[in-house]
Formats: structure tokens, C-alpha cells, sequence
């Protein structure tokens, strides 16, 4: 099977004498009652991608349990408001442990919770390092997407069309019918690298460079398929690739991964986590060309 030969150079062999703080440090805001999984898989894809650190910012309360489902994940226990979400009083830290860290990852399962969508229209315009925006801090900015103007940070969004839809104020059939179209504008208008979910997921920049992806399969359609892409992007934009470069890579890799699991498990059954667990493997499709690995899988 061909293996795309243009991503090779994105990542490579590392030296013998390297260490952790050579990888990048990812600092990931997630969770709340109920959506801990969310969390964690995202946690742990920036991990399998190769993050040399990965911290994630979760209510105080959830902290035991993140300790539970993570091993290699720092966490970091933030105020809470009393329906267990992040509360308007972590922002400080966040603010620290962002300040610290190569990348920064903000949405995967924070609720809807008025104070911490608040929370999250601040955090947008006050976090200077690279950065994700996915399902909950979209939701947040959906109410007032020209605040995205203001970022001074080069950022990235991961929609999916339900998503565009309400950030652009337009029926989910209209983003359906004209998902490139619709991508470029956002870049545009937004300064944004867009990264558009869906079957051949589409990335754009605003320099109205864009790439349609060729990988994954139907078995992907999966709750938490998205949240190990956000963490996917993450643990590359940590390792200092460019966020366009970080994003075209990362939806790569996850429809390569998820096209590995599907060989090995079908596409009824497979769930986010088969899609993490292969994460290591298309990485190694990628800097060895040991298509063996890849041998009957559709790419």
C-alpha cells in the first residue's frame, strides 16, 4: 500500500541523547461531570503522539478519577462550580500552566455551563501560545465568533458541521453541500486554520492553502473520534510543527490510524480508543515507510 511520502519529513527518527522537555509540553482544559472521557482521550492521544509532557487542567473534584484513567498525564485540579465544572476562579492558573506549556488544547468536554463558557471566551483572548479550539470552546465563541478576530496566536478550530453551522449562523445542510467553500471563508475571515470533521475532512489557512484527507473509514464516526484528533494536533503542534502543518498531519495520522484498527477490528465495532491505541503505528508508517504495517489497509 502507497503511503503518503509528503509527510515524512513532518516528523523524525529521535536522537539517542533526548529527553522529555525536547517534545514539547501540552497543556490540555477538559472535562466535567459526565465527560471525562473526553478528557482523557484527548490527553492520552497528544501522548501517543509524542508530547513530551501533557497536563490537563480538570475540576477539582474529577481529579481522582482522572488519576485513575490517566498514568502518564499530569493533571491539574482546578476551582469547580457546583455542577463540577470549571469554574471563572481557575483562570489564573490556566493562565499559568498555559504560559508554561508549547501548546494549548481548550474544549473537549467542559460543558456548556454559562460560567465556564464565560470562562472560555476569556481564556481565547488571553492564552499567547499555539492553540486548539474544539466542541465546548466552540460552542462558547458560536455566540460571538468575532471575538476570534482578536487572537493573536496562531490557533486552530476543529468543527464539525453541526459546529460550522452555528458559527457561521448557517443550516448544517448548507455546510454540508459546500464544505470547502465554507472552510476557506472562516479562514479568511477569521485568520483561522480550520479543520473541517467529516468523511475527507478538510484543512484550510488563511493563506488559502488547503488539503483534503484521504484517510479513515465510516467505523470512525464514534463518540470521542474527535477528541483524539484534537489531541493528535496537539502533541504535533507541541513538538513545534507549524499549526497548518500540525493540523494537515494530524488528520493524516488519525484516519490512518482508525484505517488500521478497522483492518484489525472491523468498522462496526471500532471505538475511539482503537483509534488511540493505533496512533504509534501510523506514526511509524510515516518515519520508517514500513508499509508491511499498513499491508490490505485502504489509503
Amino acid at each position: 500500500m502507497k503511503v503518503n511520502n509528503g509527510f515524512r519529513g513532518f516528523l523524525k527518527k529521535r536522537p539517542r541523547n533526548s529527553r522529555k522537555g525536547d517534545f514539547g509540553h501540552v497543556f490540555i482544559l477538559a472535562g466535567s461531570r459526565g465527560l471525562t472521557g473526553a478528557a482523557a482521550l484527548c490527553s492520552n492521544a497528544a501522548m501517543r503522539s509524542g508530547a513530551g509532557l501533557v497536563t490537563l487542567g480538570i475540576p477539582v473534584s474529577l481529579n481522582p478519577i482522572m488519576s485513575r484513567k490517566l498514568t502518564e498525564v499530569m493533571t491539574a485540579s482546578l476551582p469547580e462550580t457546583d455542577k463540577v465544572t470549571v469554574s471563572l476562579k481557575a483562570e489564573k492558573e490556566i493562565l499559568k500552566k498555559a504560559g508554561s506549556s508549547d501548546a494549548v488544547v481548550l474544549g473537549p468536554g467542559l460543558s456548556q455551563y454559562p460560567e465556564t463558557q464565560k470562562l472560555i471566551n476569556g481564556l481565547i483572548l488571553k492564552i499567547n501560545k499555539p492553540m486548539l479550539l474544539d466542541a465546548d470552546a466552540l460552542n462558547a465563541i458560536s455566540k460571538n465568533p468575532d471575538a476570534l478576530k482578536k487572537i493573536k496566536t496562531g490557533y486552530v478550530v476543529t468543527p464539525h458541521e453541526g459546529e460550522m453551522a452555528r458559527l457561521i449562523n448557517k443550516g448544517r445542510e448548507y455546510i454540508k453541500n459546500n464544505r470547502l467553500i465554507v472552510a476557506k471563508k472562516f479562514s479568511r475571515d477569521y485568520n483561522a486554520v480550520v479543520v473541517l470533521k467529516g468523511a475527507r475532512t478538510i484543512v484550510t489557512a488563511p493563506n488559502r492553502d488547503y488539503y483534503i484527507n484521504n484517510t479513515g473509514n465510516p467505523g470512525m464516526a464514534t463518540a470521542g473520534s474527535g477528541d483524539v484528533l484534537s489531541g493528535i494536533i496537539a502533541g504535533f503542534l507541541g513538538q513545534g510543527l507549524k499549526v497548518f502543518d500540525a493540523s494537515v498531519l494530524g488528520v493524516y495520522v488519525h484516519g490512518l490510524a482508525g484505517d488500521l484498527a478497522a483492518k484489525d477490528k472491523g468498522e462496526i465495532g471500532l471505538i475511539a480508543g482503537d483509534i488511540l491505541e493505533n496512533i504509534p503505528y501510523a506514526i511509524k508508517i510515516l518515519i520508517r515507510a514500513d508499509t508491511r504495517v499498513a499491508k490490505g489497509v485502504r489509503l
